[in-house]
């Protein structure tokens, strides 16, 4: 802030973490530091949240900090994620809204993958109603079903892409062959794996996904574990750069590669910003190095 006036970065911090074309040049262009709704729901990712009001506070502040990209899915909670996103930011105006469908949800913390091409589309049907409109900006495999074959499973994500469903399509879990296979069907404009700083078993994904100009979306993109805990690499970044562990390891993911996206959630106002703030955490050379050494 100079002279008592606010600046882009002050008001709408999401902005400093720079732009990103989902499914390219001409693409869907969003922040890359974006908001994941798994935690809104309750234990388990079962059920409401304890108190709703605040969730809904938190995906409101998050719009308001410059948050454009807020990725669900129709197994959180099951529907409960999609519908709080419907009740705090419908209809949208200028945010990218993902969600996934594929697994089946049968209790806390129980996931099974369903990918038959009938329930896909019933699925998409069901979030087009749930979020309250008439495209969903990015539709994500949530899983590739073993038990059906693949190109069917892409098959019925470029058939809903072909009748204006969906506006860009993406997978979860996958390697670079299944990425592969995926796009001599349809079109890949994201892929979401597992990676943060302690876990990047999905190096070969990402490098493929830069080359490619495949959004990158990183789940549990702050899961550190010990890089995190006191006298650990992230601890004394963060002590260093008067940070926290969390805002380094979300500034190191950005710094990552060109085509990252993470996806932060929290069910806390406080920790969001917290978050959000990371877009602007400047990481030199020699302190990237640092972490990719201790990591």
């Amino acid at each position: 802030m100079v002279c008592g006036v606010s600046t882009l970065s002050d008001t709408r911090p999401a902005a400093a973490s720079g732009r990103f074309s989902l499914g390219g040049e001409q693409g869907r262009p969003v922040h890359r530091l974006g908001f994941g709704t798994m935690r809104l729901t309750g234990p388990g990712v079962w059920g409401p949240p304890a108190d709703r009001d605040a969730a809904v506070a938190v995906l409101r502040r998050a719009a308001d900090l410059g948050v454009d990209l807020f990725d669900t899915a129709d197994s959180y909670g099951p529907d409960v994620a999609e519908e709080l996103l419907r009740e705090a930011l419908h209809p949208y105006d200028g945010l990218t809204i993902a969600t996934k469908a594929g697994l089946l949800r049968t209790g806390p913390d129980e996931w099974h993958a369903y990918g038959r091409p009938e329930y896909l589309r019933q699925q998409c049907d069901q979030s087009l109603r749930k979020l309250g409109v008439e495209r969903i900006d990015l539709f994500q495999l949530h899983r590739v079903d073993p038990q059906v074959p693949a190109d069917e499973q892409f098959g019925a994500l470029a058939e809903l892409q072909s009748v204006g469903k969906v506006a860009a399509v993406g997978l979860s879990e996958v390697g670079v062959d299944q990425i592969e296979a995926a796009r001599l069907v349809v079109d890949v404009a994201t892929v979401q794996n597992r990676y943060n700083i302690a876990d990047r078993s999905s190096d070969d994904v990402l490098r493929f996904c830069t080359e490619q100009g495949i959004g990158f979306i990183p789940w549990a993109p702050i899961a550190a574990g010990r890089l995190a805990e006191p006298g650990g690499a992230l601890d004394g970044t963060a002590q260093r750069l008067g940070a926290t562990p969390a805002q380094v390891a979300l500034a190191w993911l950005l710094q990552r590669s060109s085509v990252m996206l993470p996806i932060p959630g929290t069910g806390d106002v406080g920790h969001l910003e917290e978050n959000v703030r990371a877009a602007a955490l400047p990481l030199d050379l020699d302190t990237v190095d640092e972490l990719d050494t201790a990591a």
